[in-house]
């Protein structure tokens, strides 16, 4: 009797292993690479934040993130957020430059509420080349995308 409750209990162990690892991919991270990333919510507000970041409008790129992004932002030194704002308007690019980026070298991983977007792009020049990679991570609620860092 005490076989059979063991041999029992291991069944039962070794069924809700396989059940365990058949449900893993519906929770399993999805990728999305290419022109498919501007169809989605993360995609189209990534384009338009770096847009609004590279023509220097700070504040209303800062409304395309969380609460929480925005009040680290709020909580800055004046002098310290008229820095970042002329770096970002520097270093960012165009958002026609960012969707063509995303086009050509753009993977977004989309695990539920999160998502991360990555992009790396080979500058090519007389003395050489250079590859520089762009990270934005996302915040889902719903159809809405917010920037989360």
């Amino acid at each position: 009797m005490h076989k059979n409750r063991v041999s029992a209990v291991v069944s039962c162990l070794a069924l809700s292993g396989v059940l365990c690892s058949l449900s893993a991919p519906a929770t399993a991270a999805s990728e999305i690479k290419g022109a498919a990333i501007l169809d989605h919510p993360c995609g189209k507000v990534a384009v338009k934040q770096m847009g609004l970041l590279h023509a220097g409008n700070v504040d209303e790129a800062n409304k395309l993130s969380t609460k929480e992004m925005q009040d680290r932002w709020k909580a800055m030194p004046a002098k310290d957020r008229e820095m970042m704002a002329g770096m970002s308007k520097q270093m960012s690019p165009t958002a026609d430059k960012f969707a063509s980026d995303i086009r050509a070298n753009g993977v977004m991983a989309v695990d539920g509420s999160n998502a991360t977007l990555t992009v790396k792009t080979t500058q090519k020049d007389a003395n050489g080349s250079s590859t520089s990679t762009t990270t934005q991570q996302f915040r889902i609620d719903g159809a809405q995308c917010l920037v989360s860092r």
